[in-house]
């Protein structure tokens, strides 16, 4: 009831009540924006973009949808206008990082001061897949890559999906499925903690750069993703790593400082930004 009146409030033009709506879901809405524009400033900016578009049109909201759901659909909105300058990334963009980071002295060295002088600079492997997640997800065509981020990191319904990106029930299902298929293939052939002949085993290395103390086997076996790799099929093993990713807030962990600049790394190695700071 309280809440009910609160949007009855923030209905009639009362900034405050929206603003004490918005606050309900706006972390969760920042790291959506991250996961889908891979930079912090970025998702700040269209989250205040998003606050303020929202209210400016609150009159127009006619409840077909929580108001979250509502929100959502202009922030990604938002998201794709901002999105339209750039192409889908390459399964390799994550190699082609690491080649500029050991072939560059200056990425490698401002790498390394993040990792070690920032309060948000620590490695941890889980915070990585959660990482390597994001980066896969961004060789999806956008609407794949919506649909897949809602509805299995932040468990939006089919429904609501429907109404965010403006499709059919039958739109949205491809759309998953299609998504899925296409993040456990590149798994599959990419990962070395669920495959022994994956390509890329960037987690343990980096792990063995920016956290010599930790023994690289026990950060392995500590990960329930390697313990299951050996008994699940791939598909439950994409449901192992989504379960793990959306325990996780890429802008809140102990490593965000470190996994934001490897993020920038990323994007400079495949020429979306020219410099990391």
């Amino acid at each position: 009831m309280e809440n009910e009146q609160i949007l009855k409030n923030a209905l009639n033009g009362d900034i405050n009540a929206f603003q004490k709506l918005f606050t309900e879901f706006q972390s969760q809405l920042k790291s959506y924006l991250y996961r889908l524009l891979t930079d912090r400033n970025d998702a700040e900016d269209l989250t205040h973009d998003t606050f303020v578009k929202a209210f400016d049109k609150i009159t127009t909201f006619q409840g077909n949808s929580s108001l979250k759901t509502w929100v959502f659909t202009i922030a990604t909105n938002l998201a794709y206008d901002h999105l339209k300058r750039y192409k889908r990334w390459s399964p390799d963009a994550q190699d082609q990082a690491k080649a500029l980071a050991l072939g560059t002295k200056e990425v490698y060295d401002y790498i390394n001061l993040v990792s070690f002088a920032s309060g948000e600079g620590a490695y941890e492997m889980t915070e990585h897949i959660d990482f390597c997640f994001t980066c896969i997800s961004k060789t999806l065509p956008i609407e794949n890559q919506v649909a897949l981020i809602l509805k299995d990191i932040y468990d939006f319904s089919v429904k609501e999906i429907e109404y965010i990106l403006d499709k059919s029930e039958g739109v949205v299902k491809h759309l998953l499925i299609d998504a899925r298929k296409t993040m456990t293939q590149i798994f599959d052939h990419r990962c070395a903690l669920v495959n022994k002949n994956g390509i890329c085993n960037q987690c343990s290395e980096l792990n063995g750069v920016h956290n010599p103390k930790q023994n690289q086997q026990e950060a392995l076996m500590k990960l329930e993703l390697v313990k299951a790799s050996k008994k699940f099929n791939r598909e439950e093993l994409y449901d192992l790593r989504t379960t793990l990713v959306k325990s996780i807030n890429p802008l809140r962990t102990k490593g965000a400082d470190l996994q934001d600049v490897i993020m920038k790394c990323t994007r400079k190695a495949i020429g979306e930004i020219q410099h990391l700071n």
